[in-house]
């Protein structure tokens, strides 16, 4: 590879070990994918920092980077293993919750911006259109990617954190032009009017082109932030969808023809492709779980739950995920008292995918409003799921059940 005079520096170990380190795991991966040279990154949004992720090895690895390394640039972290604030009312085992919690004072050492969250354009963290990035937490890829047209890669823990350190990551994928056009053409034929419409098409999208990327027409009206979260978030579990292109609303995007540059197979997402999605995620009669926030819920999703439960009780257990500094909000806005007076936990800094303390509650069932919760509820906690609107999870938290 290519390097400039201050990356030759950072891998002589001019700037310490670590620096040096790092460096070497960059340079290795531009040779694995034939990079000609580094490109230089503002933000990192660094995965694996939770402890079912990253256990006693990820652990030790950033303890011992710690030691001597701090972050070139700005760089935040996911969702970690534990609500740091409440893990004990909530149920998380002591000494998961005490390791969760040196790894994380161990990125908070080298200066990472603990939002705790897989939503981090909705706390601050909002790169420009083209900016170079090094973003982990395959939601957050997408969003960065598509919505707001940055460019990243799909960078796991190590590299996050050697990116964080080095400022730099290798030049390839969809740091290039080239990459970022369209591989497939997805021709929407149904209306989008929810949440779960917006799930519905991300798994179709993500089923079908893999790790590709999807060019979407049809979509008649301009989907919100949730929308697009929704969209991304399933894409990427059902495949690994990293960049997708809605014609007409994603920057890249202001025609077909902007992103495409060579004839692409139309896949039709029409009502039998919507109803076979559904289908997979159909469960009917009792339900003792609901979660909304997978990816972690805006203000606005909190403030629709909280107007439904206005003086009302539920009857399942009830999670809304979010970033704390979008509980502090919804404190101040009065949602989180509606809220948990109706029975509802609001839980931070970390999610389901992530929440080991779903064994101890013996739950069967779920329904959601997320692609993503209902793809991996029954590999990961036994979860039989159905996919509803956001709505449609709150009627059933108060009837206990679905039946459509």
């Amino acid at each position: 590879m290519r390097l400039t005079k201050e990356e030759q520096k950072m891998l002589n170990g001019e700037y310490g070990a670590t620096v040096q380190k790092c460096m070497k795991v960059l340079v290795k991966l531009g040779e694995i994918y034939g990079a000609e040279c580094m490109v230089e990154v503002k933000s990192v949004h660094s995965p694996g920092v939770s402890y079912r992720v990253a256990g006693d090895a990820g652990l030790g690895y950033v303890v011992d980077a710690s030691a001597d390394a701090k972050f070139k640039i700005p760089c935040t972290l996911n969702t970690i293993g534990i609500d740091e604030d409440a893990w004990k009312e909530i149920g998380f085992d002591e000494y998961f919750a005490s390791q969760q919690i040196k790894l994380s004072d161990a990125y908070k050492k080298m200066g990472a911006i603990p939002c705790n969250t897989c939503t981090p354009y909705l706390v601050g963290s909002i790169p420009m259109q083209g900016e170079h990035v090094a973003w982990g937490e395959s939601s957050a890829i997408a969003f960065v990617n598509s919505v707001l047209g940055a460019r990243t890669n799909r960078e796991g823990g190590p590299t996050a954190l050697a990116a964080a350190v080095c400022g730099r990551v290798p030049k390839y994928g969809l740091h290039l032009d080239e990459n970022r056009k369209g591989t497939c053409h997805i021709d929407v034929q149904v209306p989008l009017n929810s949440d779960k419409d917006y799930a519905a098409l991300g798994y179709f999208v993500g089923s079908v082109v893999g790790q590709g990327v999807p060019v979407i027409t049809g979509v008649k009206e301009r989907p919100s932030i949730d929308n697009f979260k929704t969209l991304g978030a399933a894409a990427a579990s059902a495949g690994a969808v990293a960049l997708y292109h809605v014609v007409g609303f994603t920057p890249e995007a202001p025609t077909y023809e902007a992103v495409v540059n060579i004839e692409l197979e139309t896949v039709v997402f029409g009502q039998d492709e919507y109803d076979k999605v559904c289908s997979k995620f159909a469960q009917k009669g009792d339900i003792d779980f609901v979660v909304i926030g997978c990816p972690h819920a805006s203000i606005l999703e909190i403030e629709a739950v909280a107007k439904l439960l206005a003086n009302k009780k539920i009857k399942t257990g009830f999670w809304i995920c979010t970033a704390r500094q979008t509980k502090s909000l919804a404190d101040r806005m009065g949602y989180t008292k509606k809220l948990t007076d109706a029975g509802v936990e609001i839980i931070c800094d970390t999610c389901p995918v992530l929440c080991q303390t779903l064994t101890q509650r013996n739950y069967k069932t779920i329904a959601t409003n997320s692609g993503k919760m209902a793809h991996y509820a029954p590999g990961l906690w036994h979860l039989q799921p159905v996919l509803l609107t956001l709505e449609e999870c709150v009627k059933v938290a108060l009837e206990g059940k679905w039946e459509d």
